[in-house]
C-alpha cells in the first residue's frame, strides 16, 4: 500500500560543499521551489494540496513547525518553506514495514543519523524492546499498555518516573497528560521549553508577572521600532518576516542585534507580491548590530542608562513617568545602579563601537511605540534571565508595555509549547492550578515540585529516575552534554516514546524500551462519538482549533489523546474519578474539565468553535495590571557579567541550519548561509583563522574548555571562513550538544548554556 522508503543517503561530511557566504535576501522564488518540491516528491500532488492548502486555516491545521500567529485576514498560500517541509516529513506515505525491526538493530540504528532515521517513514504499530535484546518487535496495543502499567506499579515512588512532552502536543493531549502523572503521584513533568524558553519565563515572571508575549499579531504593524534581537526568523518562523515586511510598510524601523548576519533579516523577497517575485523585495533591518556572543545585556543597560542620562539632560520629557509612577517599582534603584555603568566593559563585552549603541539608543527615544522580540539567541545564555530582565527594563522606561504597537515578544519555537505549559505540563505549577484540578476531579495531587530535562537527565544517570516516557520530542537528541545524556537513559529500566517518526531517542533507550506509534496534526482524527478535533495556543496567547484533513497512513494508529488516556486507565485506573475512555471518545468531555481547572479557558467549548477562536487574558498587555507580589512592574537590578574569552579560544553558540526544525534534520543544506551536503561545520570569522593559524576548508577538533578540566569534543569539522562577530564561532544544533556541560545552565532557569561554549580549535586528528 505504502510506496517504498526512499533512498535516505548519508552526506558525505568529508565534501561539505561551501558556495558564496552569507546570502543578501530570504525566500522569493527560491523559497516557493523548496517548499513545494519535497511536497510533491514525497507526498504526491493531491496528499500536498490537500494538507498544505488547510495549513493555519481557520478550518483547518495548525502548522507544526513553528508558534508564528497567524493574521486574522489569512492568505490562500499561509504557510512558510520549513512549515511546508515540517508537514511532508509528518504527512509522507511512506511507512516503516514490519519487517524493518527485524532487519535493523538498535546497534545498528545508533549508528545512523537523525536524518536518515526520521526519512524511514511513519511508525504505523507499537514495538517493544526486552530487557537483553537489541531489536524492536511489533506488540500489540493492549500488551504495551500492560507493560507500561506493570513498570511504573512496581516502582518504589511515582518521582521515579519522569513524563516528558514535545511542544506539538495538543491541549486535550497534554491537559489529559498531566492528569494522569499527577493521579499517579508526581509532579515530573519536564518540557521541551526547559531547553529553549525557560529563561523568558523566569524573566518575564519576576517582572511583569506573565511569561508571555505581552503583544498581538497585528502590533508588529502598529510598532514604530522593532529590536529583533537572538533570532533568525528566515529560518526559524519564516512567516514572521511577513508581519516585519508590515512594519516596514508601515513607517517602522527594524534592529537586528545577532552574532551572524542572517538573509532574512536583510532583505526579504516575499514570494506573494510582485516586487517579490521580480523586484528588489523589501530591507529588514535599518541598523545591524553584530554583537559578540553574550553581550546582549550590557547593550541593553548601554541603553538603558542613555535613556535615563536624557532625562537627566531634559527632565520630564523622555521617561513616562505617569507610567512608571502608577504601574512600576524600582525606578530609583535601577537608575542609582545604571549610574555606575563602565562604557568600557560594555564595548568589550558587546564587540561593538559606542557609535552604534548610540544611534541604537536614539532610535528608540525616537519611537513611542516599541516592541522588542527575541529567542533563544538570549534565552540560553548563563544570565538569559538576567538579560530578559534587561529587555523588560528598558521597555518600562518609555512605557511600552500594554499599549498598541509595544511589548515584550518571546517568539516560541514549537507550536503549542505555550499551550503545553497553560494546561499544566510543567514541573512547577502554581498552587491555584493544582487546587482546581483537584477539586475538579476529587483527588489530591503532589504539591511538592518535580524535576525538569536537565534533573530528569540527571537523576536516570544517578539512578533516581528508573521510568522516562516521552509524549512526543526527541529528548537525548535535544538536551546539552550528548553523551551524559544517552548514558543515562541507557541506565533506567523503560523508557516509553510515543511517536510519529523515528529519531535519535528511539535507537538509545531504557533496558526495556515501547514506541507508541500515533496520529499526526495532519490527520482525521476519527472517534467514537465523530471526527475530532485539537486546540493549540500560539505565542502571542491566541487559541484556536486544529482539524485533520487526510485519511490516516495506517490503521493501527491511535491519537495522543487515546494513547495517554488508556495509557492512564491502565496506571491509576478509578484511583481518580476520570472517565479516561469518555476523554478518548470525545475530546469535548475533556475540554469541559479545561473550562474548570485553566484559568481564561471559561466556556473553551464555546470559545473554541468560535472563527478563529479566541485569546487567553493578559494583564500586562489588555489592562497594564502585573501580578507580581507588590501588584506593579518591577524595574530590577542585574549585575553585568560577560564572557572571558582566554586567549587563542573562541565562544561558540549552537544554531539550526536551514534544512532542519529542531534535532529533525529535513536536509544537508542551509542555503542561507551557503552550505551543501553537509553539517559538520564550524563557522569562524576570517579574522580569527588568521590569527589562529588555521585555514578556510580545513578541518579541526573543536574541544570545550572547562574549568575542571573535563573532554568533550566534536571531531573532524569543517572550517568554513563566515562574517561571524569576531571571537565567536558557531555550529550546528544538535551536533554541538556534545559541548555543553549538563551543569552549564543559565542563572534561575536551568536552560542549557547553548551560546557561550568556550572551545579551542586545533588541527583534526582524523586520518
Amino acid at each position: 500500500m505504502s510506496p517504498k522508503t526512499p533512498p535516505a543517503e548519508e552526506a558525505d561530511e568529508s565534501v561539505v560543499v561551501v558556495e558564496g557566504g552569507p546570502k543578501s535576501w530570504a525566500a522569493g522564488i527560491p523559497g516557493v521551489y523548496h517548499s513545494m518540491k519535497p511536497a510533491f516528491e514525497q507526498m504526491g500532488v493531491q496528499r500536498a494540496g490537500k494538507t498544505l492548502l488547510a495549513m493555519n486555516q481557520k478550518d483547518g491545521f495548525d502548522c507544526m513547525s513553528c508558534a508564528w500567529p497567524d493574521p486574522d485576514h489569512r492568505k490562500t498560500f499561509e504557510f512558510c518553506e520549513n512549515g511546508a517541509k515540517a508537514v511532508t516529513w509528518e504527512a509522507t506515505p511512506v511507512l516503516v514495514e514490519p519487517g524493518f525491526w527485524a532487519e535493523h538493530s538498535l546497534s545498528e540504528l545508533r549508528g545512523k543519523s537523525e536524518y536518515w532515521l526520521g526519512m524511514q517513514g511513519r511508525l504505523t504499530e507499537p514495538v517493544y524492546k526486552p530487557a537483553g535484546e537489541d531489536h524492536y518487535h511489533p506488540v500489540g496495543w493492549d500488551e504495551a499498555f500492560s507493560i507500561i502499567a506493570g513498570r511504573l506499579k512496581e516502582l518504589e515512588s511515582p518521582d521515579q518516573a519522569t513524563f516528558y512532552t514535545s511542544g506539538r502536543t495538543s491541549n486535550e493531549a497534554a491537559f489529559a497528560y498531566q492528569l494522569f502523572v499527577r493521579a499517579y503521584g508526581t509532579n515530573n513533568l519536564p518540557d521541551c521549553s526547559n531547553m529553549c524558553h525557560e529563561s523568558s519565563g523566569w524573566g518575564m515572571g519576576q517582572t511583569i508577572g506573565i511569561g508571555k508575549a505581552t503583544i498581538s499579531y497585528d502590533d508588529f504593524a502598529k510598532a514604530d521600532l522593532i529590536i529583533v534581537m537572538g533570532q533568525n526568523p528566515g529560518t526559524n518562523h519564516p512567516r514572521m518576516l511577513t508581519a516585519l515586511e508590515e512594519a516596514k510598510d508601515a513607517g517602522g524601523h527594524i534592529v537586528a542585534v545577532n552574532p551572524l548576519p542572517e538573509a532574512g533579516l536583510r532583505r526579504y523577497k516575499n514570494p506573494q507580491r510582485i516586487r517579490g517575485v521580480i523586484g528588489h523585495g523589501t530591507q529588514i533591518a535599518d541598523q545591524f548590530l553584530q554583537i559578540r556572543i553574550g553581550g546582549d545585556m550590557a547593550l541593553l543597560q548601554a541603553v538603558s542608562k542613555r535613556v535615563l542620562d536624557a532625562e537627566a539632560k531634559n527632565p520630564g520629557t523622555v521617561l513616562d513617568h505617569d507610567f512608571l509612577e502608577k504601574h512600576c517599582h524600582g525606578l530609583e534603584e535601577l537608575k542609582e545602579h545604571l549610574s555606575q555603568l563602565d562604557e568600557e566593559a560594555v564595548l568589550l563585552a558587546t564587540g561593538l563601537r559606542s557609535e552604534e549603541i548610540d544611534e541604537l539608543a536614539q532610535r528608540y527615544l525616537s519611537a513611542e511605540k516599541v516592541i522588542i522580540t527575541w529567542a533563544m539567541g538570549i534565552t540560553q545564555q548563563k544570565k538569559g534571565v538576567a538579560t530578559i530582565k534587561e529587555i523588560i527594563n528598558l521597555l518600562l522606561l518609555r512605557g511600552n508595555i500594554g499599549k498598541p504597537g509595544a511589548g515584550a515578544s518571546p517568539i516560541r519555537g514549537h507550536s503549542n509549547v505555550q499551550g503545553d505549559r497553560t494546561m499544566g505540563i510543567w514541573e512547577q505549577m502554581p498552587p491555584a492550578f493544582i487546587e482546581a484540578l483537584g477539586k475538579e476531579f476529587d483527588f489530591e495531587p503532589p504539591s511538592e515540585h518535580g524535576v525538569d530535562a536537565v534533573e530528569s537527565i540527571r537523576r536516570m544517570r544517578d539512578g533516581g529516575i528508573k521510568v522516562f516516557v516521552g509524549l512526543g520530542g526527541n529528548l537525548v537528541g535535544a538536551i546539552s552534554d550528548s553523551h551524559v545524556a544517552e548514558a543515562a537513559m541507557a541506565n533506567t529500566e523503560l523508557s516509553v516514546q510515543i511517536s510519529t517518526k523515528l529519531n535519535r531517542s528511539h535507537a538509545v533507550t531504557g533496558k526495556e524500551a515501547l514506541i507508541l506509534p500515533t496520529l499526526g496534526r495532519t490527520e482525521i482524527d476519527m472517534q467514537e462519538s465523530g471526527p475530532q478535533f485539537v486546540s493549540v495556543e500560539d505565542t502571542v496567547c491566541a487559541v484556536h482549533a486544529s482539524h485533520g484533513t487526510v485519511q490516516p497512513v495506517a490503521p493501527k494508529l491511535l491519537s495522543e489523546v487515546a494513547i495517554v488516556s488508556r495509557m492512564a486507565a491502565a496506571v491509576v485506573g478509578d484511583r481518580v474519578h476520570v472517565d479516561w475512555a469518555g476523554f478518548e471518545h470525545d475530546y469535548d468531555l475533556i475540554r469541559e474539565h479545561i473550562s474548570h481547572v485553566v484559568a481564561g479557558c471559561e466556556d473553551y467549548n464555546t470559545k473554541i468553535r468560535r472563527k478563529g477562536g479566541f485569546v487567553l487574558p493578559n494583564g500586562p498587555r489588555d489592562s497594564r495590571t502585573f501580578p507580581t507580589p507588590t501588584g506593579k512592574a518591577m524595574l530590577t537590578v542585574n549585575h553585568l557579567e560577560h564572557v572571558e574569552r582566554p586567549e587563542r579560544t573562541l565562544i561558540l553558540q549552537s544554531m539550526r541550519s536551514h534544512d532542519q526544525f529542531n534535532t529533525t534534520i529535513y536536509g544537508h543544506a542551509d542555503r542561507y548561509r551557503g552550505i551543501k551536503k553537509g553539517r559538520d561545520v564550524v563557522f569562524v570569522s576570517p579574522e580569527d583563522l588568521a590569527e589562529l593559524g588555521l585555514g578556510d576548508g580545513q578541518r579541526v577538533d573543536v574541544h570545550g574548555v572547562y574549568e575542571d578540566g573535563s573532554e568533550r569534543v566534536m571531531r573532524n569539522i569543517q572550517v568554513v571562513s563566515y562574517p561571524t562577530a569576531r571571537g565567536c564561532a558557531a555550529a550546528y544544533y544538535p551536533e554541538a550538544n556534545v559541548l555543553v556541560p549538563l551543569e552549564s545552565v543559565a542563572e534561575g532557569s536551568q536552560t542549557p548554556v547553548s551560546k557561550a561554549v568556550i572551545v579551542r580549535l586545533e588541527p583534526s586528528t582524523a586520518a
